[in-house]
């Protein structure tokens, strides 16, 4: 797995639940609507200005709350690049990942300011924040993790494994 982003870091606070992330009252509809409402109590226009490249900066726990596999598909879908937090709620970090969107944990992450340039190098776990010229360092994925980002998620990467296997 490449670079990542090149975009704008959206960032937000510590405790982000992933009931801001994929909002409870959208659940019945498609994930399209759910995501169009993600983050919007913290951030209304993030749905509509997310760009695909874009990187989601977290603080601590990001992603606590109920195990809604939505939240990192709203994510996906806006075309965010990768989170970076410094501690993940446990399940959105496994779904994250299982879902083909790179999370990365950071803890220097609260050093990338608002609206900055960042790009994200999973394999070294190096961020450079362009726009302040600062590179940081996070903990890189493992081989076999970025395997399966590559292959885009747990199950286009099982797919794959086992069409190879026959």
């Amino acid at each position: 797995m490449s670079r990542l982003g090149g975009g704008r870091a959206w960032v937000f606070g510590d405790d982000i639940d992933t009931d801001v992330l994929a909002p409870g009252i959208y659940m019945k509809g498609p994930i399209e609507e759910m995501a169009r409402h993600c983050l919007e109590s913290l951030a209304p226009a993030f749905a509509s200005d997310v760009r695909e490249g874009d990187v989601v900066v977290g603080g601590r726990n990001f992603g606590i709350g109920s195990s809604r596999e939505q939240a990192p598909q709203c994510l996906r879908l806006l075309g965010v690049a990768a989170v970076l937090a410094p501690s993940y709620g446990g399940i959105f970090y496994r779904n994250a990942l299982n879902l083909g969107l790179p999370a990365l944990v950071c803890a220097e992450a609260g050093r990338i300011a608002d609206g900055h340039r960042v790009s994200v190098d999973p394999l070294s776990g190096e961020v450079v924040d362009e726009t302040a010229g600062l590179t940081l360092v996070c903990e890189p994925l493992p081989p076999h993790l970025l395997a399966m980002l590559d292959d885009g998620g747990l199950v286009p990467h099982l797919e794959k494994r086992f069409r190879k296997e026959g």
